[in-house]
């Protein structure tokens, strides 16, 4: 986040027109509810950045709606997301909250990657039971119900 005019640029994602689209999707929510995340935000006053970085060399994610949303958030009120964190879910441009596809193989993925902790959209909540329960019991686990809550919880912000 830079000093600007509201601009948007994005790095890492090659020729993924699909991951780009969806990074767009979030900061169009961004700019929308920016306010009600704090209402000293600005959002023509800076620019900002996303880079993406791709651990897994499987090619970035088409699900980032949610994800760019909580780092624009991060950015503009100056808290990191709580380490060892991860976020599931995604959402369309007018808010509404998608399921996790492949709950616990993403969690599985997470659990692989580090995570201690994760947030699961309370959509998804009708597919713990195809959780292992020894995968389920490895994390601390709370739900978030919209995008507002979902950055708020991740970032650790009352």
């Amino acid at each position: 986040m830079t000093p600007g005019n509201g601009a948007l640029k994005m790095s890492g994602l090659g020729s993924n027109m699909k991951a780009k689209e969806a990074i767009k999707v979030g900061f169009d929510y961004f700019k929308a509810n920016a306010s009600s995340v704090s209402a000293s935000v600005k959002v023509s006053d800076h620019d900002y950045h996303l880079h993406i970085i791709e651990l897994h060399n499987t090619g970035p994610t088409n699900s980032m709606t949610l994800t760019t949303f909580i780092a624009l958030c991060s950015a503009v009120l100056g808290k990191p997301i709580q380490g060892q964190m991860v976020v599931l879910g995604s959402m369309s441009l007018g808010g509404n909250i998608i399921p996790v596809e492949s709950l616990a193989e993403s969690l599985q993925v997470a659990h692989d990657a580090g995570a201690k902790r994760d947030l699961l959209p309370m959509a998804s909540v009708t597919d713990i039971p195809t959780i292992p329960g020894e995968l389920f019991a490895k994390f601390p686990t709370s739900f978030y119900s919209d995008p507002r809550d979902a950055a708020f919880k991740a970032l650790g912000v009352e």
